[in-house]
């Protein structure tokens, strides 16, 4: 049974910091370019796409997890300056 079947009007993805679920328009899209973890905030880069709340806290969670490697099915550790900046974070 789909999301929509139920009532919900918008698709429901999983905060990897966190492990939430929440609203897809809620979380903020994270899409991997050159090595490097970008916001996607139209939703348009291609590639697979992993969703993290636009906390600084989950995101702390989601690098100390390891989380983003992942979800993009990639080895070893990946730039995530631009996410930090993006929720409000500290840049390393």
């Amino acid at each position: 049974m789909s999301g929509r079947t139920r009532g919900q009007g918008c698709p429901e993805r999983t905060c990897v910091g966190c492990r939430q679920r929440g609203a897809r328009d809620v979380l903020l899209r994270v899409a991997l370019i050159e090595g490097r973890c970008v916001p996607d905030h139209r939703g348009t880069l291609p590639g697979r796409g992993a969703y993290v709340h636009p906390k600084p806290a989950c995101l702390e969670l989601a690098v100390r997890r390891r989380a983003f490697p992942r979800a993009f099915r990639v080895q070893g550790p990946l730039d995530t300056t631009d996410l930090q900046l993006a929720v409000g974070g500290t840049a390393p």
